[in-house]
């Protein structure tokens, strides 16, 4: 009885924070202590230069350590170095966040949180936007901050991101910024249900992310528009569908515009020693 009572609570806990499960960029609250989840995202990329699109898959493995550490492990799956629609892997990357300061009121909660990434990747280096997460190897750090009240989310963050070579046989260009300066700013809303009276209740979110990068070497910059719409099935399965779209660039980007589905299922520890966010 006692396990029932503590996966109700983990349960409602995290649906009411659902509207802070952003689809592209991460807010600083962490996943549930204890708990793993298994995600597969997909993006579909209109090439700008040539005709087709890209195909990328990543498989996700998220592990709560505690409530303040999260840690992420993510692969590398594209067609885009194939000259025919056979995928490839292409590389991986580590992710951690730490979440260092949380204030909690009735209806309302702050978060902030550090995180970093490495990723090795041994793709051709196609554009001058520096992505760890599936074109560059490389790593980045930074802060994140999410102010939740009622049902609206607002989260921001900045990073520093740095390229190298993606071995073994394409050293990062000279002429290139291989270090970036990375913003992101997300909001998201939660439009159903309008009241909690079972955690089994499907959640549907709407959410507006915007995500920006400028090269430190030539101040070359662009600014992206994400909308999107995500299920909450059960309190553990999560769909998202989504759709980014370049508002402004100054830099070279071979596919910009495009569409992600995530695919996301999360286990829960019913360990009594475990604290959720």
């Amino acid at each position: 009885m006692r396990a029932v009572f503590i996966s109700i609570f983990i349960l409602l806990t995290y649906a009411v924070r659902a509207q802070e499960l952003f689809v592209v960029t991460e807010p600083a609250s962490n996943v549930p202590a204890g708990s793993v989840g298994i995600k597969l995202g997909e993006s579909l990329m209109k090439e700008q230069y040539k005709e087709g699109y890209n195909y990328h898959m990543m498989p996700e493995i998220t592990w709560g350590v505690d409530k303040n550490l999260m840690l992420r492990v993510s692969g590398f799956i594209s067609n885009r170095n194939s000259t025919s629609s056979e995928l490839k892997t292409e590389g991986g990357s580590l992710y951690a966040k730490y979440r260092f300061l949380s204030t909690d009121d009735l209806h309302s909660h702050f978060r902030m949180a550090a995180f970093g990434r490495y990723s090795f990747n041994n793709a051709d280096i196609h554009q001058e936007e520096i992505e760890t997460m599936g074109h560059n190897s490389g790593f980045e750090f930074g802060m994140v901050a999410t102010q939740l009240i009622q049902k609206v989310a607002i989260s921001s963050s900045v990073s520093v991101e740095k390229a190298l070579d993606n071995k073994p046989d394409y050293p990062f260009p000279d002429t290139q910024s291989d270090v970036a300066f990375n913003y992101t700013l997300s909001v998201g809303k939660l439009m159903y249900p309008k009241r909690y009276s079972d955690y089994k209740q499907t959640n549907i979110n709407f959410m507006l992310e915007f995500m920006g990068q400028t090269l430190t070497e030539n101040q070359r910059s662009f600014l992206d528009i994400v909308p999107s719409v995500q299920f909450i099935l059960n309190s553990q399965a999560r769909i998202d569908l989504a759709y980014k779209q370049e508002l402004y660039s100054s830099m070279l980007r071979s596919a910009p515009n495009g569409f992600y589905l995530n695919l996301q299922y999360t286990f829960f520890s019913l360990r009594g020693n475990q604290k959720n966010d």
